[in-house]
C-alpha cells in the first residue's frame, strides 16, 4: 500500500510545471463559469420566464458554440506553431464577457453573454488541449490530462458551492454573486499570460503551411474510432443544466440547488487523476468502460427518485462517469494523432462533440416539457446502454487497431519536436 503512495506522489512530481500552470488556470476559470452556470438555469426559469426547452436550446447553442469554434482555433495553433497566444485571447475574452451576466436583464442578453463566453471557451479549447499534449511526457500523458481535469473541475465543484454560500448571505441576490464570480476569471486570464511557458520546437520553429482540410487524412483509424465513441456519449450525456431543474423538480430550495453542481464536481475531481494514472498504466478501454456504465446508473437514479438523497446518489455517479471519460478522451485524442495535427484533432474531436452535444440538448428540453423529466433521463440512460453495448462488441477491433497505430509512431512519441518543461 505505501508502495503505491509513493508511487502515485512520485507521479504528481514528475508532472512538468505547465501542466500545474494549465491546471490552476483551468480551476479558477471553471470557479468563475460555475458560480455563474449553477444559478443560470434556476434564474433563467424562475426569475426571466424562460421554458425548459428554451433552457435546453440555450444550453445546447452555447456549448457546440465552443465546441465548433474549437476546430479552426485547433487548426490556427497547428499552423502558427504557438498555442499559448491563442489561449491567452480567449481567456482573455471570457474573462471580459463574464460582467455581461450582472448586467442582463432580459433573455437575449444572458444568450448573447453566454455565446461570447462560449466562444472564449472554444478559441482556448483546442489549442490549451494541444498544449497540455505538447508538454506531456508520453509515458505520463493520461496522468497529465487527468491532473489538468481535476483541477479543473476543483473549480467546478467550489464554484457551486461558493453560489450556496453567497446566495444564502445575499438573500437570493443573483446580481451580486454573478459580479463577485468576475474576480476568478480575470485571476485566471493573469496566470495564463504571465505563468504559463509554452515548449520550445527542437531546432526552432519552421516555417509552417497553411491548413487544408486534406490534413484529414493524416488522422488514423483510432483517431476516428475516438471521435465516433465522443459523439455517442455526448449524445446519452446532455447538459449538466438539467441536473439543476431536476434538483429543483424534486423540491430543493432555490438557494442550495447548485449543491448538485458540488456532488458531481467533486466526484468528477476526485476520479479523474486516478483514472488517467490507471489508463496509463492498464490501458484506457477499460477505464472507458466502466464510466460509461456509469452513466447508465445516474440516469436510471435521476429518472426514477421522488427523494433528495437518490438524487445526489444520481448526481454522484453522473460526476464519476465525467471524471472517468472526458479526460481519457482526450487522452486518446493526443494518442492517436500525430504531433503536429494535435490542434486540428483536438478541433475536429470538439467540433463532432459539439453537434452532439447541441441535439441531446434539444432533444432532452423537448422531452422533458413534453412528457417530463423521468423520461428525460429514462431515454439517456437508454442510449446509453445501447452505447457501452457497442463499445463492448468492437473493445477487440479498437485494441487492434490501437496497438498498431502505437507501434507505428514509438519513434515519434519519443522525440515528438518539443523539449518538455519540468
Amino acid at each position: 500500500m505505501a508502495d503505491r503512495v509513493l508511487a502515485a506522489s512520485t507521479l504528481v512530481r514528475d508532472l512538468p510545471r505547465g501542466i500545474w500552470a494549465l491546471g490552476f488556470v483551468s480551476m479558477f476559470m471553471d470557479l468563475s463559469s460555475e458560480m455563474i452556470h449553477a444559478l443560470l438555469p434556476v434564474y433563467l426559469v424562475t426569475v426571466l420566464g424562460a421554458s425548459t426547452l428554451m433552457v435546453g436550446l440555450i444550453e445546447g447553442v452555447a456549448e457546440a458554440t465552443a465546441m465548433i469554434t474549437k476546430i479552426f482555433s485547433g487548426a490556427l495553433s497547428d499552423w502558427l506553431g504557438r498555442r499559448k497566444l491563442l489561449a491567452v485571447i480567449g481567456y482573455g475574452l471570457a474573462a471580459l464577457t463574464k460582467p455581461i451576466f450582472p448586467l442582463a436583464t432580459t433573455i437575449e442578453w444572458v444568450v448573447t453573454a453566454r455565446f461570447l463566453d462560449r466562444v472564449g471557451k472554444g478559441i482556448r479549447g483546442a489549442p490549451r488541449d494541444a498544449l497540455v499534449a505538447d508538454l506531456a511526457p508520453a509515458p505520463l500523458r493520461g496522468a497529465s490530462f487527468g491532473l489538468r481535469q481535476s483541477l479543473d473541475t476543483i473549480g467546478a465543484f467550489l464554484g457551486p458551492l461558493a453560489a450556496i454560500g453567497l446566495m444564502l448571505f445575499t438573500g437570493d441576490n443573483y446580481a451580486a454573486v454573478f459580479w463577485i464570480a468576475v474576480i476568478p476569471a480575470f485571476i485566471a486570464f493573469g496566470l495564463m499570460a504571465f505563468a504559463v511557458k509554452e515548449p520550445e520546437r527542437v531546432g526552432g520553429v519552421a516555417a509552417r503551411p497553411k491548413p487544408h482540410f486534406a490534413d484529414a487524412r493524416r488522422l488514423s483509424r483510432p483517431f476516428w474510432a475516438v471521435v465516433a465513441v465522443a459523439v455517442v456519449l455526448t449524445l446519452a450525456r446532455f447538459s449538466e443544466a438539467f441536473l439543476v431543474l431536476r434538483a429543483l423538480n424534486v423540491g430543493l430550495a432555490i438557494a442550495i440547488v447548485p449543491v448538485v453542481m458540488v456532488v458531481m464536481n467533486i466526484a468528477y475531481a476526485f476520479a479523474a487523476y486516478p483514472a488517467g494514472v490507471l489508463s496509463d498504466r492498464f490501458g484506457r478501454q477499460g477505464v472507458l468502460i466502466v464510466g460509461v456504465a456509469a452513466l447508465v446508473i445516474a440516469d436510471l437514479l435521476l429518472a426514477l427518485t421522488t427523494s433528495v438523497s437518490i438524487l445526489l446518489l444520481g448526481v454522484m455517479f453522473w460526476g464519476l462517469h465525467m471524471g472517468l471519460t472526458q479526460g481519457l478522451l482526450a487522452t486518446l485524442v493526443a494518442d492517436t494523432a500525430p504531433a503536429d495535427l494535435r490542434g486540428t484533432a483536438f478541433g475536429v474531436f470538439n467540433l463532432a462533440s459539439g453537434i452532439a452535444l447541441l441535439i441531446a440538448s434539444v432533444v432532452a428540453g423537448a422531452l422533458w416539457d413534453v412528457y417530463g423529466p423521468v423520461a428525460t433521463f429514462l431515454a439517456g440512460a437508454a442510449f446509453t446502454a445501447i452505447a457501452l453495448a457497442g463499445l463492448l462488441g468492437l473493445r477487440k477491433q479498437f485494441r487492434k487497431d490501437f496497438s498498431e497505430h502505437l507501434i507505428n509512431v514509438e519513434q515519434s512519441e519519443n522525440v515528438d519536436g518539443y523539449e518538455h518543461d519540468r
